[in-house]
């Protein structure tokens, strides 16, 4: 992979401070064109095991769109990415899924018409073909995200707060290495809010890695031990929390220049 060398790049151990465990997620010199936009450029980034790393920037600045190329639901049009060492760059999402890693959409997709437990059903039928293994799977995390209690309620019937916790529940039932999440907070109470990060805790108490896209400046900076910028589709910071919220180039770009209420 390409080394860290510039500032849009991903700092050295001395700048950052020794990062714990291997790179589980790797992302080297991603861009991506549509027609004539440039929505990505030459993007490095990577997750640790046992990491949670948010990923923040201004509207259109390019989050979604490499979380997209990361997950498969569309190719980079430049560059490598790499899941536990091995490429997953052309694969399509459902092999991507089978390797280990899933993620959260900023709306949320609910199968209204089926229960929630069947809803939480779909993310471990990843692995198994069996229905009996695949509802025991999807009580678990049910019961993780505080929910098992309404497994055969209709998922339509559920309020915001608890169709983002299925949502969350779908993706933790794919047994995944790293999971992305994408503004999974938006639209939450504060207690609500204060509730899905104690779960993203015990998600990394679990083993799993974490790429977060919040807009909440608040929560993002407490919960995460790194925090990459974007801006215009290129990374232009990345390091510990308390780094970045004095970053010139990022209070200009993503607040411009009032600095951060965090």
């Amino acid at each position: 992979m390409a080394a860290d060398s510039e500032t849009s790049r991903e700092p050295t151990e001395g700048e950052t401070g020794e990062r714990a465990g291997d790179p589980v997620l790797e992302a080297d010199g991603v861009g991506k064109q549509f027609a004539g936009l440039r929505a990505l450029e030459d993007v490095d980034m990577t997750v640790h095991r046992g990491e949670i790393v948010g990923l923040i920037g201004p509207n259109g600045a390019g989050k979604t769109t490499l979380f997209n190329c990361i997950s498969g639901t569309f190719p980079p049009s430049e560059g490598r990415i790499y899941l536990d060492g091995q490429e997953i760059t052309d694969l399509q999402a459902h092999q991507i899924a089978r390797r280990g890693l899933a993620r959260t959409f900023q709306i949320t997709r609910p199968l209204e018409e089926l229960t929630v437990v069947e809803n939480a059903m779909v993310g471990a039928h990843i692995h198994t073909r069996r229905r009996s293994e695949a509802r025991e799977i999807a009580m678990e995390q049910l019961a993780f995200v505080g929910l098992a209690d309404r497994a055969d309620e209709e998922a339509g019937e559920l309020t915001v707060g608890a169709q983002k916790r299925l949502e969350l529940a779908r993706a933790v039932a794919t047994r995944p290495t790293v999971l992305l999440l994408d503004e999974i907070m938006a639209g939450l109470t504060p207690s609500e809010s204060e509730e899905m990060l104690g779960l993203f805790r015990r998600l990394r108490e679990r083993g799993t890695s974490l790429l977060v896209i919040e807009h909440d400046m608040k929560a993002i900076m407490k919960i995460s031990d790194y925090v990459k910028v974007l801006d215009n589709g290129r990374s232009i910071a990345f390091g510990r929390p308390k780094t970045v919220v004095e970053n010139e180039a990022v209070i200009e770009a993503y607040v411009g220049g009032t600095g951060f209420d965090a």
